[in-house]
């Protein structure tokens, strides 16, 4: 059963999700902890890409994502932590995305205040990719406008975010 509220996908499309985490210590801008969503291509009956990416919209319209080709819009602290344990509140009235196993450094980082680059792919990542597939994905992808991203960070206080 999928759960559908305003356009955001529930857990049923969550759950299928792509999550993959990287700290990037090189950026010209300093260190940025990245989060990127993504959706592998269609494999269950009645997925279809075209579905795939509109939910992958729902959650970054929610999200307040923008295009990567302009400016990184600020939407606020999305991330609550739980011992070692984040989620994403992704704009579900009643879900979150649980970000699983991120590195210990990146974790670190990110409990420490550090900011967080959310990236959601248009175009398909299969599970299980390495980085330099996703780094050549998200570049490609990039060019035509289907990379939404925004800043977020660890949201302090406030009982949203576990569920």
């Amino acid at each position: 059963m999928v759960i559908w509220a305003r356009g955001v996908p529930g857990p049923g499309f969550v759950a299928g999700v792509v999550v993959s985490t990287w700290l990037d210590t090189a950026s010209p801008a300093g260190t940025i902890a990245w989060l990127l969503i993504a959706h592998p291509p269609p494999r269950r009956p009645g997925e279809t890409a075209g579905r795939i990416e509109a939910g992958l919209r729902g959650m970054a319209g929610a999200l307040g994502l923008r295009a990567a080709s302009r400016h990184v819009p600020v939407v606020g602290d999305r991330l609550t932590a739980r011992g070692p344990h984040l989620a994403l509140d992704y704009g579900h009235p009643d879900f979150c995305l649980r970000v699983p196993r991120p590195a210990p450094r990146w974790l670190g980082y990110v409990l420490n205040g550090g900011a967080v680059c959310l990236v959601v792919c248009l175009d398909a990542i299969a599970a299980g990719a390495g980085p330099g597939l996703i780094e050549e994905r998200l570049r490609r992808t990039a060019e035509r406008d289907r990379v939404l991203v925004g800043a977020t960070g660890l949201r302090h206080g406030g009982p949203r975010g576990h569920r």
